[in-house]
């Protein structure tokens, strides 16, 4: 039987030999982000895997942290996200997931949006990823 720390291996194995990995300003990081990073950073974890049962079905986030950029909208400066940024970088650890294989595993892309972080400024896409794991 896996457990979290299993699919979040995997899919933190998988980022770091990636292109991804040397493409953001940041790291790529299992289940926490660094304190007050400002950097673009990739977080993975698990939020459910079953267990005592085949196959074992699970969801796992992967949250691609952007920080915002600074505009001036009507004279007055302020915060937007870098949509164009956190777009790129989805494309790719989407394109990534799509091309994995690993024996006895399924990874499916559930579902992907944008979420404010307002506590920081920035913005982070959330990617969910299925398992079903027959091994």
């Amino acid at each position: 039987m896996k457990q979290t720390f299993d699919t979040d291996t995997i899919l933190f194995q998988k980022l770091k030999a990636s292109a991804i990995s040397s493409e953001i300003t940041g790291g790529i990081y299992k289940r926490k982000r660094p304190l007050n990073s400002v950097k673009e950073d990739i977080v993975v974890n698990t939020i459910t895997l079953s267990q005592d049962f085949h196959p074992q079905l699970g969801t796992s986030n992967v949250n691609i942290h952007v920080p915002d950029v600074s505009v001036s909208i009507s004279g007055v400066s302020q915060k937007m996200p870098n949509e164009a940024r956190m777009k790129e970088l989805s494309e790719m650890v989407i394109s990534l997931i799509r091309d994995s294989f690993v024996q006895g595993l399924l990874m499916n892309l559930e579902s992907q949006t944008v979420i404010t972080d307002p506590e920081t400024d920035q913005h982070y896409v959330n990617i969910r990823v299925n398992w079903n794991i027959h091994i």
